[in-house]
């Protein structure tokens, strides 16, 4: 089978720039084309040295679809409007859309659900092979500790961040919820202020730290009567989510068009 053809949308940003480099360095995978928002100062750009790889011949364009048209996959670690319409195009070619952008709204989740039906998108809040496999832990934590043991999720990045709480911390969040077989959206707390009154039972508290260039600290605690159970992922290079989403794309590849997560990808089904 030839490589897969891939376009890295934001390939001036930070995670575009990494999604080239894990591009180059992986089998099976080869770089189609590069895009980026009309008004980025990479448009023109040559991407692989934007990369720091030396010059690719692929220039940084503003319009996607010109490059769909020699593609197989679209990797996506952009803004929420921005993954809402990538979805729409991957939908009308049938193609794979890889999403790791997160701060996407209830209606917006609802869209690219809606375009799964005609693209195969794997949409995942973080995609490293620790932070899912953590997520699977925290599952059955979560369904082991009764309620005697309120969940927290503390969440650290860099000062450049705009969503809080993280796409991890929620995927993390969700994977308690399903533990416990609750609703997350009728039991996180997302910061506390003033005078708030005692912890609800069944919460799941999220806190949210800024600052300096953290590429990204989770810890998941359980606090029970006498004990607390803390576990932890620290992110130490954005590579392990470009590896992640470039493996997710070579799998998607021999899927079916729906809408799957990083744990089909890596094969962890029910925790």
């Amino acid at each position: 089978m030839r490589d897969m053809r891939l376009v890295v949308a934001g390939a001036g940003g930070r995670m575009g720039r990494t999604l080239v480099h894990a591009i180059a360095a992986s089998k099976g995978a080869t770089l189609a084309g590069a895009v980026d928002a009309p008004a980025s100062a990479a448009i023109g750009r040559d991407a692989g040295e934007l990369a720091g790889l030396g010059k690719n011949g692929i220039e940084v364009a503003s319009n996607v679809e010109p490059l769909l048209a020699g593609a197989d996959g679209l990797l996506d670690f952009t803004v929420p409007n921005a993954s809402v319409a990538f979805a729409e195009f991957a939908a009308r070619r049938g193609m794979v859309h890889v999403i790791g952008t997160t701060g996407l709204s209830g209606e917006q989740e609802k869209l690219i659900a809606e375009a799964s039906r005609r693209a195969v998108i794997v949409k995942s809040g973080n995609m490293s092979m620790g932070v899912n496999l953590l997520a699977a832990l925290v599952k059955r934590m979560a369904r082991a500790l009764d309620d005697e043991f309120d969940i927290e999720i503390l969440e650290m990045h860099h000062s450049k961040k705009i969503d809080a709480p993280s796409g991890t911390a929620l995927l993390l969040g969700q994977a308690a919820a399903e533990g416990r077989r609750i609703d997350l959206a009728q039991h996180a707390v997302r910061g506390r202020d003033g005078h708030t009154g005692a912890r609800r039972p069944g919460d799941i508290g999220f806190a949210a730290l800024r600052g300096g260039s953290v590429v990204g600290d989770h810890t998941v605690i359980f606090a029970g009567p006498a004990e607390r159970v803390e576990v932890s992922h620290r992110a130490e290079d954005r590579m392990i989510f470009a590896r992640g989403a470039v493996r997710a794309a070579l799998w998607a590849r021999q899927q079916h068009p729906g809408l799957y997560s990083m744990a089909d990808v890596l094969g962890l089904g029910e925790a």
